[in-house]
């Protein structure tokens, strides 16, 4: 068998069209989370929706782009959806890219407030350090987004300001890696983790899948707009789905993990921890740099 053949194979098997998509996706998502609320493990039925929700991870990501065209498509036909598409700001919102990325600024700035205030109260209820930190974590996220959002508006007329504040992003990622890593490195010597109560785990994995897949979605589709502001946005915005995927593996593994696998959780955690680590510092030293030669570019024209 060719390689072509082979890739055609895999193809048709791992990237479906959007609907055969969804009628997968969406049961195996649900069989998986009934199993794990009812405590089936090491049953065939579980084994059965582990393996369907790892096929279904693969084809949603592999499948996002066709399954947002479909219902954007979709959603133009509607008779409420035309309405509101007269609407000015609806309008602008659904069809602009940068117009949505303006507002996600703002709303990524209030959810993370919001999310720093419920980590800081999990952290006074449950004692918990690791809560606690997050919290001041999430709340240094907001400062870098309330930094870029006196610019948000500006149209590209002051570059040079604006490869400023990417650059000032950059730099603060650095510092905020250094302290995550030192975080991580503390959750690893004292073994310690936490739970989130109830079916809130589940809630948290879908929110941190999303999130993920969305921003990578995001930093690579900006790159093409030229704004330094919207890249440091959805810089931040990765790198706060990237905690977010920590925190949830974390959780799981302190939940449904045994005494006897404390080497594996500790492993788990300083290869993901490591592995977020060093991404947040490939984008921030990348940040740095792309927009020091950038400042170095303006300052040459200028003088020229």
């Amino acid at each position: 068998m060719n390689l072509q053949r082979m890739t055609g194979i895999l193809k048709k098997i791992f990237m479906l069209p959007p609907i055969p998509t969804i009628l997968i996706s969406i049961p195996s998502f649900a069989l998986v989370i009934y199993v794990l609320a009812n405590d089936m493990d090491n049953t065939a039925i579980s084994y059965a929706a582990y393996i369907l929700s790892a096929y279904a991870l693969i084809i949603t990501i592999t499948g996002m782009a066709g399954i947002v065209r479909l219902i954007r498509q979709g959603i133009d036909k509607q008779p409420l959806v035309k309405k509101a598409l007269d609407n000015p700001l609806v309008g602008r919102y659904l069809r602009e890219d940068m117009f949505r990325a303006e507002a996600a600024l703002y709303q990524g700035f209030f959810i993370n407030l919001l999310y720093a205030g419920i980590k800081m109260f999990s952290g006074i209820f449950y004692r918990s350090v690791w809560f606690a930190t997050l919290a001041v974590y999430y709340i240094l996220l907001a400062a870098m987004r309330a930094s870029l959002l006196h610019y948000v508006r500006k149209d590209g007329k002051n570059k040079v300001s604006e490869w400023s504040r990417y650059r000032l992003c950059g730099i603060s990622l650095l510092f905020m890696n250094i302290a995550l890593s030192g975080i991580i490195v503390l959750v690893i010597q004292q073994n310690s983790g936490f739970v989130y109560p109830g079916v809130l785990i589940y809630v948290m994995a879908m929110y941190a899948f999303y999130a993920t897949i969305t921003a990578v979605w995001n930093v690579v589709k900006f790159r093409r707009y030229g704004s330094p502001v919207m890249s440091a946005a959805k810089v931040i915005s990765l790198t706060a789905a990237l905690v977010s995927m920590l925190s949830l593996e974390i959780a799981m593994l302190t939940r449904f993990g045994s005494d006897n696998d404390r080497m594996f959780r500790l492993i788990m955690t300083a290869s993901t921890g490591a592995g977020i680590s060093i991404i947040v510092l490939g984008m921030a030293v990348f940040m740095i740099w792309r927009s020091t030669k950038q400042l170095k570019q303006s300052k040459q024209e200028k003088e020229i």
